[in-house]
């Protein structure tokens, strides 16, 4: 049984709302994030790096900054961009891009369902930036960017989800990235039971992006617990920030690969090693695999398809049948030397989004040797490795919709 609750948004007024959100401030190359900042005053950035332009700077992740991000916070609401809604609410939000819709809603979720199982993970957490973003949360009590969660699709959510898509949204705006952005307040006091109620038969739920602000939240949780025996169950720490999105609105994208050397191999002596354990078709264009166990592979100005062999992976096995899983066991560790792929800095990952072309530039501009495209990883294999406690290879998804920061923000404190 999942638990949902309504909030209080703090939440930018209505004419600041496209000027406020933004992408996490990691995304942002460098030169990119001090434009921003220089150009909009009232952009979220200024919140997350709140020492722009000061010669006097504190140490990022530490209680100092974290200290001035709260501050900095302080001063969005004392401005006025941020108002917080009077009533306890849930929130639509719907991204269009070119070429898909995403809705869900935005809610808070219990930090009991990660402990007790209902919230399903897939991925492993380190714990430096687990404790990195607890020591976060515990400077600045607020959540900012919602957890991207999936849940099985569900009629009742479904219909009072399509009742508010046919009015008007609170915001709607588009940014540069081509992206049509909404949100509506759930005002309805019967609509609000009704989705609560809806996510009660919910007996799993899947979180699709956001591993380490889920566990960072849960520490929070217990550490204020701890503190307070005697807490009030209800109080707004035990829950965190979430989008929900129905299963069949999730879009889940391959995750490709790129190599910097090929270990002492020729090119030659590389695809004579590859073709023990693939069965390889060279192609004469820009190639896409077509089907789980085909790649793609970019070398030396040539697209080829690989196919896994039978005996290089285990049908029965949930995380080797992935195809990270079998890339890496047939073509990194052994042929390509890589031992660590969270480590070898010859190994890049690139999101799918970006396509073969993606790739073919990569190698085209030397900055690797060789490319390879993977097939998306199904909604079905990823609840069964999660279903079954077990953990996916790093970087096995692309998941969208990827979420905006400072559209509503959840506030710990009550």
């Amino acid at each position: 049984m999942a638990r949902i609750v309504p909030f209080k948004a703090i939440r930018p007024t209505r004419d600041k709302a496209y000027l406020v959100s933004s992408m996490p401030a990691y995304i942002y190359p460098k030169h990119l994030l001090e434009a921003k900042l220089e150009s909009n005053p009232y952009t979220f950035l200024h919140v997350i790096n709140p020492e722009f332009r000061q010669d006097n700077k504190t140490q990022p992740n530490t209680v100092e900054r974290f200290e001035h991000v709260r501050e900095k916070f302080d001063e969005f609401c004392d401005r006025g961009i941020f108002i917080q809604d009077q009533e306890d609410r849930y929130y639509i939000y719907r991204q269009i891009t070119p070429t898909n819709t995403y809705t869900g809603l935005i809610s808070g979720i219990a930090v009991d369902d990660y402990l007790n199982g209902t919230i399903k993970i897939h991925e492993h957490t380190l714990t430096q930036r687990e404790q990195t973003f607890k020591m976060y949360l515990d400077v600045c009590k607020f959540n900012a960017e919602p957890v991207l969660l999936t849940y099985p699709d569900h009629p009742v959510v479904d219909r009072i989800i399509d009742k508010y898509l046919n009015t008007r949204s609170e915001y709607e705006f588009c940014t540069t990235h081509h992206i049509k952005q909404d949100l509506w307040p759930v005002h309805d006091p019967k609509d609000i039971a009704e989705l609560t109620e809806a996510f009660k038969s919910i007996e799993r739920i899947y979180i699709a992006d956001g591993h380490h602000r889920s566990s960072s939240s849960v520490l929070y949780a217990q550490s204020v617990r701890e503190q307070n025996p005697n807490y009030d169950p209800e109080s707004k720490f035990n829950y965190f920030l979430s989008y929900l999105i129905a299963e069949s609105k999730l879009n889940i994208i391959e995750y490709n690969r790129t190599v910097s050397s090929l270990n002492d191999h020729s090119p030659e002596s590389f695809l004579d090693a590859i073709k023990t354990v693939f069965e390889v078709e060279e192609k004469n264009e820009a190639y896409t695999p077509v089907q789980k166990h085909n790649f793609s592979m970019y070398l030396t100005g040539k697209w080829y398809s690989l196919t896994a062999k039978k005996g290089t992976y285990d049908e029965n096995d949930l995380v080797g049948n992935l195809d990270a899983r079998i890339l890496t066991l047939n073509v990194l560790k052994p042929i390509l030397g890589i031992k660590d792929v969270k480590t070898d800095n010859r190994l890049e990952f690139m999101e799918g989004t970006r396509g073969a072309n993606g790739l073919q530039e990569k190698v085209d501009n030397e900055e690797a040797v060789v490319a390879f495209g993977l097939y998306p990883v199904s909604i079905e294999q990823l609840k069964a490795v999660a279903d079954a406690n077990d953990i996916m290879p790093p970087k096995s998804t692309w998941i969208e919709p990827k979420m905006r920061s400072g559209l509503t923000i959840y506030s710990l404190e009550d």
